[in-house]
């Protein structure tokens, strides 16, 4: 885009001077290089190495310093175009552009960006490299400006009421509604790149303090050993809200055999189980052959209509190995243990009401991180069977063996899970 704005203008006079120095600077160096490879192919083998060996490392260090020169070239342009973009002109900055990518074509990856663009000039700030603490910052940038302390300005005029208007109390709750019930703190950090008020709103202490309880609850009274509530969100192991873990299941299992008795079938099996997490402390999982594109949208609200879901509670556990744990407890709801129950006694004399046994699920998790994310694995550490007798009260627990076909659960973020708010923070 940039050279087809350069030629339909009619600049690239401009760059004659400037580029042909370029050309003859790297035309001499390859020559010299050329020079010195072709006379090493020229001395004969039983001569000394000793010469040959000094004049390829002549060239080499000559090349190498020749690089060097077009590097720090080519980046004082791009700081300058980056300058001149900066204030502006875009028409400039694109002159500056092309003429440093000519010398180095990958010279944008090669600058480090916490630098001054004008090495001469100085922040006009009065700071130096990269900024260590920027909320202080922004803090001192509001107050310096205006002394009212206004959360943002609005940047052209309005004839409409601007947010700015608004008492910071009312924007602080807005924050919290950003937020909801359901814990959306990546919402938070995208609002916060909205101005300079909005990162200060965002890293309200009072916000990630609420944000803590309503994850941990009154396991968090504590901020040691952390910094920041805000950090001990990002940081401590906690399952996630914002979408759900799936574990795929897949083994061979073997058909009936044939009429004829010649061959044997061989079925592939798949199936998923799903876990959906909320802040309040329930669960919900779900076993099923059918595909996450059909099965994740039914799990967004606790008051889904599937079929064979279990609801349960969970609670964090963190022992003294420092690994965390999760244990889950589901069982299916009420009203679809009675209507189970009444399709099986239905040809039967006596129908009571409810059934004489209750099953509960009883899981067991271990939390940890893999790849990029944040806790979003899942490893199978207890599963069992909890039957209980209403005539009697005595339980039966039944231990299953954790083999393979426990596969691990891994998190998928659902954007759907928290694109709606119902309740603030």
């Amino acid at each position: 885009m940039a050279e087809s704005v350069i030629n339909s203008l009619g600049i690239v006079e401009d760059q004659d001077g400037e580029n042909g120095s370029t050309d003859d600077a790297n035309l001499h160096v390859e020559l010299n290089v050329f020079r010195a490879q072709w006379m090493s192919e020229l001395k004969p083998n039983s001569a000394s190495n000793g010469g040959n060996r000094g004049l390829s490392s002549r060239a080499a260090d000559l090349k190498r310093k020749q690089e060097l020169a077009r590097e720090e070239k080519a980046r004082e342009l791009f700081l300058k175009a980056v300058e001149e973009e900066e204030n502006g002109a875009v028409y400039e900055a694109i002159k500056y552009y092309r003429r440093a990518m000519q010398i180095v074509p990958d010279i944008e990856f090669k600058i480090n960006y916490s630098r001054s663009p004008d090495p001469d000039g100085g922040n006009e700030n009065g700071m130096d490299g990269e900024i260590e603490d920027l909320l202080a910052y922004f803090h001192q940038q509001l107050t310096l400006q205006d002394n009212s302390l206004k959360i943002c300005v609005p940047e052209v005029d309005m004839a409409q009421m601007h947010i700015s208007a608004l008492p910071p109390e009312v924007l602080m709750y807005i924050f919290r509604w950003v937020v909801s019930r359901d814990l959306d703190l990546r919402a938070l950090e995208q609002l916060s790149l909205v101005c300079r008020g909005f990162y200060i709103c965002a890293r309200d202490p009072e916000i990630w303090r609420s944000a803590c309880l309503r994850a941990w609850g009154r396991s968090c009274t504590k901020l040691v050993p952390f910094n920041s509530w805000r950090e001990m969100f990002l940081e401590r192991p906690r399952v996630r809200f914002d979408g759900v873990y799936i574990s795929k299941t897949a083994y061979i299992r073997q058909g009936e055999e044939s009429l004829d008795g010649f061959y044997r079938a061989w079925h592939q099996v798949e199936y998923y189980r799903y876990l959906r997490f909320f802040p309040d402390g329930q669960v919900m999982m779900l076993t099923t052959p059918e595909d996450p594109l059909v099965t994740v949208p039914r799990l967004r609200s606790r008051n889904t209509r599937v079929e064979s879901i279990m609801c349960g509670h969970y609670r964090l556990s963190q022992d003294t190995d420092n690994q965390t744990k999760v244990f889950v407890v589901v069982s299916k709801r009420k009203e679809e243990k009675v209507a189970e129950y009444q399709r099986i006694s239905r040809f039967c004399r006596r129908n009571p009401a409810v059934p004489e046994t209750e099953h509960s699920f009883h899981v067991g998790l271990q939390l940890s991180s893999g790849g990029r994310q944040s806790f979003n694995k899942l490893n199978w550490i207890h599963h069992s069977c909890h039957i209980t007798y209403r005539s009697t009260g005595e339980t039966v627990v039944t231990a299953f063996d954790l083999d393979q076909m426990y596969a691990s659960f891994y998190f998928a973020r659902v954007k759907s899970y928290t694109a709606f708010s119902e309740r603030p923070l």
